[in-house]
């Protein structure tokens, strides 16, 4: 499958800012031959998203961003090429779904606390979120006034060790990958940079991925370091893992993640686009 691969976004439904067909809209103008979908803990843009790729003529690849608790971490599990009709996949992200609801119920009452009232109506109105997230109270305290930036909302409110954090416990890491195996995707580690491990607890924890069933790593993401890209290519030949790349985009504001621009793998990565068969017919669960 040759082409330019964007294999991390956001649309609507989670964080994301534009709509699906927006956002497919937005990679195709940027380049974009095949994009995956991969909103947290749902799938219910791909629909949408399928329609907008064929007008578009890309092709678009169902995914999801599973949220997973490892040794006091949360790690993100990208699916890809998933059937979105498969019952045990939904049923794990309806939990994932309902965690969501109660931080963000904990993080509003918080925030109120400290004399910023209304927080909740005002992230769940957001465009008929699925799936509520701290970026969506980020983007709340950015309008209201109350910090100038996002990066400004973790660091008083929202991050760990913030007066309004809230942690919550998330999937097991092999009840995720298992998820995405049984809706017959493939379970790749999203932006592993960014989880500060060490090359040993990184190891470690690719040894559990693995052993759970895990298939890929993102080597490319929205950063485009090229040294950090051959020590993920390394983890991945070491480990079997094919590899994936994508911006992570959210939001045309940001400019560091742009669809499409990416730097290309390392020599010896085997592509995770590479061990598709063809699409599934994604449907219209969510």
């Amino acid at each position: 499958m040759s082409g330019c691969h964007d294999l991390h976004s956001h649309s609507r439904y989670s964080d994301g800012t534009l709509s699906p067909a927006e956002l497919v809209r937005h990679a195709r103008a940027c380049g974009v031959d095949v994009l995956a979908l991969t909103d947290h803990d749902t799938t219910a843009g791909i629909a949408e998203a399928q329609v907008a790729a064929r007008e578009a003529g890309m092709r678009l690849i169902a995914g999801v961003e599973i949220s997973v608790t490892w040794a006091q971490r949360v790690i993100h599990i990208v699916g890809l090429d998933i059937d979105t009709r498969c019952a045990e996949l939904q049923a794990g992200l309806a939990h994932l779904r309902g965690a969501r609801r109660e931080r963000a119920q904990h993080i509003a009452e918080r925030l109120a606390r400290s004399g910023i009232p209304g927080a909740l109506e005002a992230v769940t109105a957001a465009a008929g979120v699925e799936a509520v997230g701290r970026s969506h109270f980020a983007r709340f305290l950015v309008e209201q006034g109350h910090v100038k930036d996002a990066k400004r909302a973790f660091k008083r409110y929202l991050g760990r060790g913030a007066s309004c954090y809230v942690a919550s416990e998330w999937a097991v890491l092999a009840e995720a990958v298992g998820w995405i195996r049984a809706a017959g995707g493939v379970a790749v580690v999203a932006h592993p940079a960014r989880y500060s491990m060490s090359r040993s607890v990184m190891r470690r924890f690719l040894e559990e991925f693995t052993a759970a069933g895990g298939g890929g790593i993102e080597v490319v993401s929205g950063c485009r370091d090229t040294q950090q890209a051959r020590l993920l290519a390394d983890h991945a030949r070491e480990f079997g893992l094919c590899a994936s790349a994508g911006s992570d985009f959210h939001a045309p504001e940001n400019s560091w993640t742009v669809p499409g621009r990416l730097s290309a793998l390392p020599p010896g990565c085997e592509p995770v686009w590479a061990r598709w068969s063809g699409p599934h017919d994604a449907g219209a669960v969510s």
